[in-house]
């Protein structure tokens, strides 16, 4: 017999009272949630064209009718959801849900929400939309390899507002893991964390970032003069597909317990000349079954792990067009920045593109080290290894961005050769800028222009199987063509300094409420 359900405070109140993990229930589950919270609708949400999340909401009515709905979905214009990419003479889509994403709105603890599918009028994933192209990018992978590619996200974003005291200023590029009186947006993390925790079961830990500006300088009203500071949520390891769920949902979640404070969130990449910008790193592993393969039992990386980098070294230009989408990004891709700019890996090294970071793989039990009095020992429940992607950014098409993850993971660990020659070529010891190599390394694009230009060079990297369809890469090609960036580093280098910053502002501000 099954273990009794562990009830903690921010266990999913679903699953508590379904008594089971989220990932088996079923419809009949949900229709005892539904009368147990008294649930007056049901939400259905999905990721648009635009990467966020869309909603349709249905009134419960009785019985049949929710178990139809839980059944089939409801149907949409798919035309208005993917605006430009289907023609509306052929836009009948179905959005149906995923009863393991099941959640009580946080904001609405009447509706019982969902993620849903896109379902096409033959009953098969449609082909276009974001999320089954993660979907189906994931399955390849499995498939020629035997491995799954599990992944988590570092969510960084500012909060911009005024707060009602000003004592205990934070210095300016001095917020990481700053405390409170110097933060004074605690409240607000606190509540985010609550119901992304809830909802997902799988944040690991939130803390201030390096990032803050005391009064924004802009020519756009609803940030001039107002205070901005930085903040990072980072998730657990998930299969891909769920990681990709997991950031669209935790910034939807972000935004609205923002707004509900007066607060605006913005994931954009870069806020002012001088300040940190915002990524959205992706910390990466290869499961085989339940184990995590990307370190030995001596803590060294796999043969496997170093194709997946050698993959995602072969794919890292292109994959800008899908993590890099709007022209700030690459005012944030800089030397000296912590930031990315050249094809290299590395171990524990912020500088590069790709990074192998700390895991407790050499040392375990370390505070046992520090209190003497612990004597029984955790027995280590396998490797932690990740390998972290570190170019992408709060403009990216998430589930886009990880399907090209997976493919990278896929080519690197279907060409063995050329991958574990390409992650030798590309491995970096000490501070990337001062390596004597620097100038022998790839660069990665420095506008969404060439990031257009070299998606259509290696767009057959993504179109394999058809796992990007070509209007979807049309798609992104022309969204990247039409920030009209192609000359902006020199346009930039070319102002006065003061005209310069100006330019900037203009720039890094004129789209913050996209992302």
């Amino acid at each position: 017999m099954a273990d009794k359900m562990e009830k903690f405070a921010l266990t999913n109140p679903i699953s508590i009272i379904c008594d089971k993990d989220h990932r088996d229930i079923t419809r009949d589950d949900l229709i005892k949630v539904i009368k147990e919270k008294e649930i007056e609708r049901i939400t259905f949400h999905y990721t648009a064209i635009d990467g966020k999340l869309r909603e349709l909401i249905i009134p419960v009515q009785g019985r049949q009718q929710v178990e139809l709905i839980l059944t089939e979905g409801e149907r949409i214009d798919g035309s208005s959801i993917f605006k430009g990419m289907i023609d509306s003479s052929s836009s009948d889509l179905y959005v149906v849900p995923v009863y393991k994403t099941a959640f009580i709105n946080p904001f609405d603890t009447k509706s019982l929400d969902f993620i849903c599918r896109f379902i096409n009028k033959d009953g098969d994933f449609a082909p276009f939309a974001f999320d089954n192209i993660l979907y189906n990018a994931k399955n390849r992978l499995e498939k020629n390899t035997g491995l799954e590619l599990h992944a988590l996200g570092e969510l960084e974003f500012f909060l911009i507002g005024r707060y009602q005291n000003n004592d205990y200023p934070l210095e300016k590029q001095k917020g990481y893991h700053a405390t409170a009186p110097y933060v004074k947006s605690g409240y607000l993390i606190n509540e985010m964390l609550n119901y992304i925790t809830q909802i997902s079961g799988r944040v690991k830990y939130a803390h201030n970032e390096v990032g803050y500006i005391e009064h924004i300088e802009s020519e756009n009203p609803d940030i001039k003069g107002k205070t901005a500071g930085q903040v990072e949520i980072e998730f657990q390891l998930s299969p891909i597909d769920e990681a990709a769920d997991n950031v669209v949902l935790a910034s939807w979640i972000i935004r609205n317990v923002a707004y509900k404070h007066g607060f605006i969130a913005t994931f954009f990449p870069k806020l002012d000349i001088g300040h940190a910008g915002s990524g959205l790193h992706f910390h990466t592993a290869l499961y085989k079954g339940d184990t995590n393969v990307v370190s030995d039992a001596e803590g060294e990386l796999t043969e496997d792990s170093r194709c997946l980098i050698g993959g995602m070294c072969h794919y890292a230009q292109s994959l800008t067009a899908f993590g890099n989408m709007c022209s700030a990004s690459y005012m944030r891709l800089v030397p000296h920045q912590e930031a990315p700019t050249k094809v290299c890996w590395s171990d524990l090294n912020r500088s590069a593109l790709i990074r192998v970071p700390l895991a407790w793989t050499k040392v375990n039990n370390l505070a046992s080290k520090i209190n003497p009095q612990q004597k029984e020992l955790l027995k280590p429940s396998g490797s932690r290894q990740t390998v972290e992607i570190r170019s992408p950014d709060g403009s990216a098409n998430t589930h886009l961005l990880l399907a090209g993850i997976s493919l990278a993971a896929e080519w690197g660990l279907t060409n063995k050769k050329d991958s574990l020659a390409l992650t030798k070529n590309c491995h970096v010891i000490g501070n990337v800028h001062a390596s004597n190599r620097y100038d022998e390394l790839s660069e990665l694009p420095t506008s969404c222009w060439e990031s257009a230009e070299i998606l259509l060079q290696h767009r057959n990297l993504y179109e394999v199987d058809n796992i990007f369809p070509t209007s979807v890469i049309s798609y992104v090609v022309k969204y990247l063509q039409n920030e009209n960036d192609r000359n902006l580093n020199q346009l930039l280098t070319s102002l006065p300094e003061e005209e310069k910053i100006e330019e900037s502002r203009r720039i890094m501000h004129k789209n913050f409420y996209k992302h």
